[in-house]
């Protein structure tokens, strides 16, 4: 049976490749995101039963729009929106505007999830699952973006408490370095995307695919016993022991 797959900030990069992901196993994929022209670009693009819906996910007003498009069950949430906002701004100079910097990033890579999660509680089906999209940044010491990406790492715990009565499992996946997304704008220099692959134990960077093929496992049959969990796929840049 198809499942109703919604994932946040679908039009592009890891977005795009996890709604690819479920697409191929047959599954009905909503895309969201703020620009409609690249959502409306990147369904004709995936084909398939995918839906496109414009929406900020840092907005209550517009997730409670979204939420009331939606069909009656949703079997799985990927929270994906988010970014460095920091890559946006000009360099604070002054208080408020280090205030102004450190809420949006929190916004967008934690309230929107947030936000996103809380609209959607009653639509999610036993058996289903939330995975949301976090960043090695979490543990790198990343300013402000880092700081959300840690604060999704420590809600998601609260989410898997939440959802498991219901059985709905809610994990965390942590990308490394991850190429062909608009993450860092076009502005990496070939010695950074040299240096970022030479901390990884596989020589590579990774790729959306990489990440994507990380989600489907972790919404899929296989993973029931899984929750409450930061998996990382950043090529072993931080190891576990």
């Amino acid at each position: 049976m198809a499942r109703t797959v919604v994932v946040t900030g679908g039009g592009t990069g890891i977005g795009k490749a996890v709604a690819q992901a479920f697409l191929a196993d047959g599954d009905n994929v909503v895309i969201t995101g703020r620009r409609e022209e690249v959502l409306r670009r990147a369904a004709q693009e995936l084909g398939g039963a995918v839906s496109a819906h414009a929406c900020d996910h840092t907005d209550p007003e517009q997730v409670e729009a979204l939420r009331d498009k939606l069909p009656d069950v949703v079997h799985v949430l990927v929270n994906n929106a988010g970014g460095n906002r920091d890559f946006d701004a000009a360099p604070p100079g002054d208080l408020r505007a280090v205030a102004e910097r450190w809420r949006a990033n929190m916004d967008a890579n934690l309230l929107g999830a947030v936000l996103t999660t809380a609209a959607l509680d009653k639509l999610l089906v036993s058996g289903g699952a939330v995975v949301n999209i976090s960043s090695f940044a979490a543990d790198r010491g990343a300013g402000s973006y880092g700081a959300a990406k840690a604060a999704m790492n420590t809600w998601n715990i609260f989410v898997a408490r939440q959802l498991g009565g219901r059985q709905v499992t809610a994990n965390v996946v942590a990308p490394g370095y991850i190429d062909a997304t608009e993450f860092f704008r076009d502005r990496r220099s070939g010695e950074f995307h040299a240096e970022r692959v030479a901390e990884t134990m596989v020589g590579r960077a990774g790729r959306p695919e990489d990440v994507a093929e990380t989600v489907r496992f972790l919404a899929s049959s296989a993973a029931r016993h899984i929750t409450g969990q930061v998996l990382r796929v950043d090529g072993g840049v931080i190891p576990t022991r």
